[in-house]
């Protein structure tokens, strides 16, 4: 395991979990990992769908009932997700022979993908792992000039974070490309929503897992295969051009909600949750 036995209690991620219906049935522990802006409650609509299952949510650093941690990079999340998981496990008294699948979407993803491959598995997480679900993840940028214009751009946006009306910079964020299937109610909705994060936490976490800070994972992520024999199923939305396309060229396991921009869990749960039970259920 990495070494996060000396973190201070005050350092560890919150955590939510949810005990499956059935819980004398083994069943693997699906945890979900929110993107930036986003928090627990992101998930809500998925949680409606997977009641059978054990359920573990997790804050990011200064998100949600986590905006009292801070995170120095890529290797200090992999420590702080790694902890939460282990402390909440342990809290519930989970078989460490239970299998956990890992759901990621944006940000999320890309740190989960980090966690499994900058570090051996058994080093970061002490259950078997069943698979890896990565929803609208970037795998890197392999070119030098694009990480340090992608950095440039991310911390004009932290100090955006720092400085101004949460409100504001929210206006203006969720005008970017990658959200384009949003329309302008669901645009205000997640101002709404996203307005009673502290914009100062934001920018830390933006600055410091910027996609110009994150190295090109796409080899080491296509090389997974877990004791299941499971490899990494990528989810994307049809209308998300960009991540539709970044993963039919990355030659993973890929599928397509049909009508779903970037944000397929939110906009069609009950696709996304299909397309994870088949995952988590088909034989490899």
């Amino acid at each position: 395991m990495l070494n996060n036995a000396n973190l201070p209690n005050s350092s560890l991620l919150s955590t939510r979990f949810l005990p499956g219906c059935q819980p004398h049935i083994r069943r693997p522990i699906l945890v979900f990992v929110h993107g930036f802006l986003g928090s627990t409650d992101d998930w809500c609509h998925v949680t409606d769908e997977l009641t059978d299952y054990p359920r573990l949510f997790l804050d990011l650093p200064g998100h949600g009932l986590s905006d009292h941690v801070t995170c120095s990079g890529f290797e200090e999340a992999s420590v702080l997700l790694g902890a939460a998981i282990q402390h909440a496990f342990d809290a519930h008294h989970i078989d460490p022979m239970t299998p956990v699948c890992l759901i990621g979407y944006s940000l999320g993803a890309r740190l989960l993908m980090y966690c499994l491959t900058m570090h051996p598995t058994k080093r970061w997480c002490s259950n078997p792992i069943l698979g890896l679900v990565i929803e609208g993840g970037n795998f890197g940028l392999k070119n030098h000039d694009e990480r340090q214009q992608r950095l440039v751009a991310d911390q004009a946006w932290a100090r955006r974070f720092q400085i101004e009306k949460i409100e504001d910079v929210l206006a203006d964020w969720y005008r970017q490309p990658v959200f384009s299937s949003l329309n302008h109610e669901q645009r205000q909705l997640l101002i709404a929503k996203r307005s009673v994060n502290l914009g100062h936490k934001l920018s830390t976490m933006l600055d410091s897992t910027s996609l110009g800070r994150q190295p090109y994972l796409l080899e080491e992520v296509q090389q997974l295969s877990f004791d299941s024999g499971h490899t990494p199923l990528f989810i994307s939305g049809e209308n998300d051009t960009k991540f539709t396309a970044l993963a039919r060229l990355s030659g993973l396991n890929h599928y397509v909600v049909p009508h779903a921009g970037h944000n397929v869990h939110k906009e069609h749960p009950k696709a996304f949750t299909s397309a994870l039970l088949k995952y988590i259920n088909t034989p490899n």
